[in-house]
């Protein structure tokens, strides 16, 4: 009896054993490993109208390893002739607006700073012979020499932040905007590269057309799986809490795009960027904050505070000069700024 119940003893401890181990290398890939923990036990008994993006890959279409390269199917490939964007009914008209659409959004802005209201207050410099596709609300500089964008501006409202629009049906699709042609979803198929998100699909979740214009390939960047899905989810999660305290951020974001970075792609030769950006403007306070980020494309479990860095740093980076239809002493003084005053809280 004794050694029967000194076998059961020591099964429960090896169970328990092997349970904590597996928790541990469950977590360790999150940023905030407990509140990750108490989310995923909080969602066994609490229904969330908005859950996380973690856990699937929602970046990757289904692929087998039993097609061929030179055998793969239209769905798989997306031709130049745009068959696969006819196949889902993406209206490739995107510039058009309804006159409902336009009093929409002035109805949502909360901005009220003359030089905001200029057209294209947000966009970085645009050079002459600059590749810049418009969709209804991102816009976005084509670098066909990197088949991908180097920077993509947009306008990101609390409304558009509190909502919630399932992706299921969402795909990734060649942009029909872009003269020269953009990546392809196939480029990335078996490469161990998530199809990551520059401007991320889950900020724009009214509009079920929004949300798809970010499953465009030239909206898409090869990020590492444990980057995309963790520290960079992290990021795009924050801009949306601070949207939603603020009433609406101007965000610019992409990868620093340099030659002789190596390359993925099936039929084009896509560059992968070491590392990527994150850029707000808020104009809802009485002072108007400016924050930026830089971070490796690889795994980090560090705290966001860590890549804060002042917006004239991202410009030594990318060679991009951002948001230049400011003030220019009022732009000075927020891209020199490296601070994260006004922007990181108790309560976020």
């Amino acid at each position: 009896m004794h050694r029967k119940g000194l076998r059961l003893g020591n099964t429960l401890f090896l169970l328990f054993f092997f349970i904590v181990i597996g928790l541990v290398l469950h977590y360790r890939g999150r940023t905030k490993p407990l509140v990750a923990f108490w989310n995923d036990v909080k969602s066994v008994f609490v229904y969330d109208k908005n859950p996380p993006e973690r856990g699937k890959n929602p970046y990757k279409v289904p692929e087998s390893s039993d097609v061929a390269v030179d055998d793969r199917t239209d769905d798989d490939v997306a031709s130049d002739d745009r068959t696969l964007l006819e196949k889902e009914g993406i209206d490739k008209s995107s510039n058009t607006t309804t006159d409902e659409e336009t009093e929409e959004e002035s109805t949502s802005s909360a901005t009220n700073v003359e030089y905001a209201k200029v057209k294209d207050f947000n966009f970085p410099a645009i050079g002459s012979n600059d590749q810049i596709i418009r969709h209804h609300k991102i816009t976005l500089r084509y670098r066909e020499q990197y088949e991908q964008a180097d920077w993509v501006a947009y306008k990101l409202t609390g409304d558009e932040a509190r909502a919630y629009l399932s992706r299921d049906g969402n795909k990734f699709v060649p942009d029909p905007l872009v003269p020269t042609g953009s990546a392809i979803t196939s480029d990335y198929t078996r490469t161990g590269y998530d199809r990551g998100h520059l401007a991320p699909a889950g900020d724009f979740n009214i509009n079920p057309s929004d949300k798809q214009e970010t499953f465009y390939m030239s909206n898409i960047s090869p990020q590492v799986p444990d980057f995309n899905r963790g520290i960079w989810n992290d990021l795009e999660q924050k801009f949306r809490q601070w949207a939603q305290r603020d009433g609406e951020l101007y965000i610019v974001t992409g990868p620093v795009l340099k030659p002789g970075l190596p390359t993925i792609g099936n039929r084009n030769e896509i560059a992968v960027p070491e590392m990527y950006y994150k850029i707000a403007l808020c104009l809802t306070d009485d002072q108007p904050r400016m924050i930026g980020f830089v971070l490796k494309n690889e795994f980090s479990s560090e705290n966001l505070k860590t890549f804060v860095v002042s917006v004239d740093e991202i410009e030594r980076l990318t060679g991009i000069d951002f948001f230049t239809r400011l003030p220019d002493a009022l732009e000075k003084k927020l891209e020199s700024a490296n601070t994260t005053k006004g922007w990181f809280s108790a309560r976020n």
